[in-house]
């Protein structure tokens, strides 16, 4: 319980770390803006096409009789924007972080300067940063949807689907969210995917408490817009600690004041 109140310590510290840098609030909001956009435009196709997605998916129950014709495309249907909606909320980080790469770096790498110590920087090209920063997005994203394919398989189960897997899917979610943000500062310290994977298993409750609560807030319209640069700063704070290499005693908080002791982790 005690990682699960940190991370959302990390989430609240980084917004309030842009809210006290107004300059890096507007300039981190561009990225979001435009991939909002661009989401919205998926979404409501997906929204018009559902039914016709359904109906293409199961000529099986053509000849069904009402009510139950109706109420098993329905439930489909509900369920095929579910995990739209779902992927959405996985690749918009993903996608906004891409298109602002610039933008998330400086910001980061501000976040370094405020709290002291060393700043890393990955010394590497934009194009390169870009295109090592899509690879891992992809493969990471490769990820989530194995995951959501098995949960929207999952959500047929009676009772369990209705309950028990929706809640997996907002902790996938918020865990593969948190890496992507965690990305941004630990790229620039060299650490390649499967090592930033196995830094994010080894704090999963602390990757949850941050995650979970920002996919539930990305549900609502423009407040995912609003929230990346806060989530970028607050994920940096995060990589900050979690990458420390020392031995902190157990009373010892982060160098920011934000979280928990950090971990003893190289």
């Amino acid at each position: 319980m005690r990682d699960l109140a940190g991370g959302f310590r990390y989430l609240l510290a980084g917004q309030r770390w842009v809210f006290g840098h107004g300059r890096w609030l507007g300039f981190g909001l561009l990225p979001g803006l435009v991939a909002f956009v661009l989401y919205v435009g998926a979404l409501i196709g997906l929204g018009y096409g559902a039914d016709d997605l359904t109906a293409w998916a199961t000529p099986f129950a053509d000849d069904w009789s009402s009510p139950w014709l109706s109420l098993f495309r329905g439930f489909l249907t509900a369920l095929f924007f579910g995990l739209g909606l779902f992927v959405a909320v996985i690749t918009f980080t993903a996608v906004t972080l891409l298109i602002g790469q610039p933008f998330y770096e400086s910001l980061s790498e501000q976040v370094d300067r405020s709290e002291g110590g060393e700043v890393p920087q990955s010394g590497l090209p934009l194009w390169l940063e870009l295109w090592i920063s899509a690879r891992d997005s992809v493969k990471v994203l490769l990820r989530v949807l194995l995951y959501g394919i098995v949960l929207f398989a999952l959500g047929f189960v009676p009772v369990i689907g209705q309950t028990v897997i929706p809640v997996l899917g907002f902790c996938v979610s918020g865990y593969f969210l948190t890496q992507e943000l965690t990305a941004v500062a630990l790229q620039r310290r060299k650490v390649e995917l499967p090592d930033r994977l196995e830094l994010m298993r080894s704090r999963r409750l602390l990757v949850l408490g941050f995650g979970v609560p920002l996919v539930l807030a990305f549900l609502v319209p423009l407040v995912a817009v609003f929230l990346m640069p806060g989530a970028v700063a607050g994920a940096t704070l995060m990589a900050r600690d979690l990458m420390r290499t020392d031995e902190a005693p157990a009373a010892e908080t982060s160098p920011a004041g934000f979280g928990p002791p950090p971990p003893a982790y190289s």
